[in-house]
């Protein structure tokens, strides 16, 4: 996924997917802030963020959700049983070609396998080998960033389906995996790391906080809420999961 103006960025990811001797294809990015209004509203339900939200998304967290949900389109469009999906600033380990070959073989019962993790050793609820030197995971918490993931295309289709209009960020969306059913996975030790942050456009990071205000206590009740309404939803189907033997990735 690449926006048109961030061209250090699709040379980077260039250069990192040439230097392991991996193909990929270029997904337009969608830039938040050229958006019209109308399509913003169309994408982003501003009142159940309000609601439920954990904060009011900026224009480029829309465009950013838009650019995964058109990477899922084209992998639900596709005749392949699956994708991989990467953002443009990651950076490939040497071992990235063998668990994406591994991935491709697997029959497991996942949906979505992430291949990146900002903690080196989550807490895990159950693993298996994907091969002699990695291992997948079902992660008690699903890892924050979508910088890399595997997804099939049953789920992809289910996902480009049940997309819009959204109300969170969509990583974060991805942590409440349970409102999609989606089954997530982790591959450990992760192919992939984080890169260069730098881009053209700037990063989603900047603009949050360049547009953010001195928080409220509003905002921090409303902070607090949903990190308890989040722990509260997260162990109560890690529960229901283990009581009907779905603790399976």
């Amino acid at each position: 996924i690449n926006l048109h103006d961030n061209t250090q960025r699709l040379q980077r990811s260039k250069a990192e997917f040439d230097r392991v001797g991996l193909r990929f294809e270029r997904i337009e990015g969608v830039n938040g802030w050229t958006l019209s209004p109308i399509r913003l509203q169309q994408a982003y339900d501003a009142t159940k963020c309000e609601q439920y939200g954990r904060h009011a998304l900026i224009p480029a967290e829309i465009g950013c959700y838009l650019s995964h949900i058109e990477a899922w389109r084209n992998i639900a469009n596709s005749p392949a049983p699956g994708g991989f999906v990467f953002e443009d600033d990651f950076s490939a380990k040497d071992w990235l070609p063998q668990v994406l070959l591994a991935l491709s073989n697997d029959f497991g019962p996942w949906d979505i396998v992430k291949l990146f993790s900002l903690h080196e050793y989550p807490n895990t609820l159950m693993e298996r080998h994907l091969d002699a030197q990695h291992k997948i995971v079902l992660p008690y918490k699903v890892p924050t960033c979508n910088t890399a993931y595997a997804l099939r295309r049953e789920a992809a289709i289910r996902l480009v389906q049940a997309a819009e209009p959204f109300f969170r960020a969509v990583d974060e969306d991805f942590k409440f995996y349970w409102e999609k059913k989606l089954r997530i996975g982790l591959v450990l030790p992760p192919p992939v790391g984080l890169g260069d942050q730098q881009a053209s456009t700037g990063t989603i990071g900047d603009a949050r906080r360049k547009m953010q205000n001195k928080p409220s206590i509003k905002q921090s009740l409303k902070s607090i809420y949903y990190q308890i309404n989040y722990k509260v939803n997260l162990t109560c189907n890690r529960l229901l999961e283990w009581t009907q033997d779905r603790l399976k990735v």
